[in-house]
């Protein structure tokens, strides 16, 4: 280390005081000069922000009543045919048609009182042009065995996420239908989805709330400062209000998928705060060498601002293959989350180092008594790293081995859509599905529609007869508009989320006449799941590769690019393994009440793989850019192993203990899915964090020595000159 002062000049003309001399010079990179220009211009860069986070921030508050509710399915799939079919020909009477349970323990369907209820649903129906055809209960289809339950069914003449909309209007005054003996309870895919969106998007709130306090406490710890505390929380709100807004906006183009919103509420909260500790952390550092803000923001920018650069680019990319899977929800989930990233890694890059070179020494205002000494460089992490580099062995190989034991179990995982086990017991939905399976068999909350030309009505009903798991089918119904179709209900004799259920389907489908298509709520999620997992291994690759090649452009360095993408893979495997035995085996459900469905949620896979290797890699470009920082300027290994470690440290330690905290506070949810969701990535970044980015990755660097570091002069000439050191 010289004693120059690092961005440029000595220290002592940095310090001086005159308000008349030009200021001094910045030198550095692209992040150093705008860094350093929104500082000069923090007037600007605040107004800028001001009309951005106005103008979304009208849209913001009604996002969650303007998002989708559905999309949960496979875009050309064969069920998605059928439900188009259905709308097209048959009055609505899709998977998105809304069902209608009326029972009474007293009362048959044909009583006076009962269809008096019914007339007054069927007329709720009819006001809104939403519905389509509305169908009484038909003895014998929708009619129980008892005649006590009846099912009418309201036709889809909307989009599958208008059908939700409509269910949300008017499930309220449906079940106020309820009264003198008689139950009402709006069931169906669309009112599945209806309760489910509800019940999830309360829990997340509560979360979020809970989660607040619990962050600001940690870093306020980390930092022993208020205002530095303060900063990432404010940054990231305004990340968050920006992103709602937007999501609103981009609804008016195209259906956004409301757990969008969900998502990015979460992952904006936890990688706001990331990059905010990263650069506030680097600049008090730099303040305390230089004194003057303006300088010390161009250094922070120009190296901490370069990691988080790549690390924001590193999600982003990640996320970038979930839209490869042909399912509106989980494409419009990773839009979400990357817009989300956008604004924070906008607002990391333009309104943090304004609001810093404001503040300047003030950033650490109202200090705790403790970090009067603390500086950027960790004694207690500079020694780990000591420690690391005279005993790699046993660290390595302890790290390995809590983590392929933990990985094991993944390879008995199963994969499912949700059962309507996810919604909460007192949701009107799953009073009338579990109504429904009670009256009229297991497989009737889920029955199968089959579409044939008519000429093939009698050939399919027969097939579908024989077809084994199939309890009854229904005779074929001629389409409403006069076109040559016909439609059929299979009941299978299973629910429909059991594990007999896709076998069903499959050989329903053999059997039948070819022209014959099967589709039905049940048939989407199956489809939907088949797509999930046909496009796994390619976005697993997609994601590996690029991941790759950021840290390869990133670090110039192949060894550790590729060590550093591989030993992600170890803390994403032994999340799900983790995940396996606690969501599918049902080990301490108790404890976090819960009832486990006997599989993962189908999503998960694609979805949280993304997610945990875009938060590793975020881990794994702090640790190495600080390691790659000190290389550069030392030429020594071993520096670039403890003083990469003793600078980044407390960080990566600080910045994970929030997003432990952030995602454990969704393990409180009663929804299961963002219990999982919690559950799943808290693991994955606990593990990373502290086996992969604080044990690993840093033996790694020590085993490797220069080799880590080396680079051929052909790759040197053909990627983008970057540095970190400043």
């Amino acid at each position: 280390m010289t004693s120059k002062n690092p961005v440029g000049g000595d220290r002592s003309s940095t310090t001086t005081k005159n308000p008349g001399a030009a200021p001094p010079s910045v030198h550095g990179g692209v992040l150093a000069r705008m860094g350093a220009a929104m500082t000069t211009r923090s007037r600007w860069v605040f107004g800028t922000w001001l009309i951005v986070l106005v103008a979304l921030g009208a849209a913001a508050p009604s996002v969650f009543s303007s998002l989708a509710g559905a999309g949960w399915q496979a875009n050309g799939s064969e069920s998605v045919q059928v439900r188009e079919l259905a709308q097209e020909h048959f009055g609505g009477n899709s998977s998105a048609a809304v069902q209608v349970v009326v029972h009474s323990d007293t009362k048959s369907v044909s009583d006076p009182a009962v269809q008096q209820v019914l007339g007054e649903a069927t007329a709720l129906f009819a006001a809104d042009d939403r519905f389509g055809e509305v169908i009484a209960p038909q003895p014998g289809m929708s009619i129980s065995p008892d005649g006590h339950t009846g099912i009418l069914i309201a036709g889809a003449n909307a989009s599958t996420d208008e059908m939700v909309k409509a269910v949300d209007d008017h499930k309220d005054e449906l079940t106020a239908l309820s009264g003198d003996g008689i139950e009402v309870y709006p069931t169906g895919a669309s009112a599945l989805w209806s309760d489910f969106n509800k019940a999830n998007h309360e829990a997340m709130i509560k979360a979020e709330m809970f989660s607040w306090p619990v962050t600001l406490a940690i870093m306020v710890l980390a930092f022993g400062s208020l205002v530095a505390a303060g900063l990432p929380l404010l940054l990231t709100l305004a990340g968050l209000v920006a992103s709602a807004g937007g999501l609103v906006l981009l609804n008016e183009v195209t259906p956004i998928s409301v757990w969008a919103m969900n998502f990015a509420m979460m992952f904006a909260l936890a990688l706001g705060i990331d990059y905010a500790l990263f650069i506030v952390a680097r600049f008090r550092d730099a303040l305390s060498k230089s004194g003057n803000p303006r300088l010390a923001v161009a250094e922070t920018m120009d190296t901490a601002g370069k990691a988080v650069v790549l690390s924001g680019l590193t999600v982003l990319v990640s996320l970038s293959a979930v839209l490869l899977v042909p399912a509106p929800a989980v494409r419009t989930m990773a839009v979400g989350i990357m817009l989300a990233v956008t604004f924070v890694l906008a607002a990391t890059l333009t309104l943090l180092p304004a609001v810093l070179g404001k503040l300047g020494s003030k950033v650490n205002a109202g200090s705790l008594p403790y970090a009067k000494r603390q500086k950027h460089r960790s004694p207690g992490f500079e020694k780990w790293g000591n420690l690391l580099h005279k005993h790699p062995w046993p660290f390595a190989i302890g790290a390995v081995v809590v983590l392929v034991g933990l990985s094991i179990p993944v390879f008995g995982l199963k994969v499912a859509m949700p059962s309507i086990e996810v919604v909460p017991t007192d949701a009107p939905v799953r009073q009338g599905y579990e109504l429904v399976q009670a009256q009229m068999g297991e497989g009737a909350p889920g029955m199968l529609q089959i579409i044939a030309p008519t000429s093939e009505a009698d050939a399919t009903a027969t097939a579908a007869m024989s077809t084994e798991g199939i309890a009854m089918v229904t005779p074929p119904m001629p389409a409403m508009d006069g076109s040559d179709y016909v439609m059929l209900q299979a009941i299978p004799n299973v629910d429909p989320s059991d594990d007999a259920m896709g076998s069903i389907l499959n050989q329903l489908r053999s059997d039948l006449p070819s022209q014959a298509l099967v589709g039905g709520a049940p048939a989407e999620n199956l489809d939907l799941q088949q797509a999930l997992n046909d496009y796994l291994p390619l976005i697993i690759g997609v994601i590996l590769t690029l991941g790759f090649i950021l840290l390869l452009v990133a670090l110039q360095a192949p060894l550790i690019a590729v060590l550093g993408t591989v030993v992600s893979l170890l803390s994403t495997a032994a999340a799900f393994g983790v995940a396996k035995l606690i969501f599918q085996d049902g080990h301490g459900a108790g404890l976090l009440g819960f009832t486990p469905q006997g599989f993962l949620d189908g999503w998960g896979p694609v979805f949280f793989f993304a997610m945990i290797f875009a938060i590793a890699m975020d881990y794994t470009v702090f640790l190495l850019s600080t390691a790659k920082e000190h290389y550069e300027e030392s030429g020594d290994p071993k520096v670039a192993h403890v003083m990469g470690l003793a600078h980044s440290g407390r960080v990566i330690a600080a910045a994970a203990a929030v997003m432990v905290a952030v995602f454990f506070t969704f393990a409180l949810a009663e929804p299961l899915p963002p219990k999982e969701m919690g559950i799943i990535l808290g693991v994955a970044v606990l593990l990373d964090a502290v086996l992969i980015r604080l044990v690993l990755l840093p033996v790694l660097l020590r085993l490797t020595g220069h080799a880590a570091w080396w680079s051929p002069a052909w790759l040197r000439r053909v990627l983008p000159s970057i540095k970190f050191s400043h």
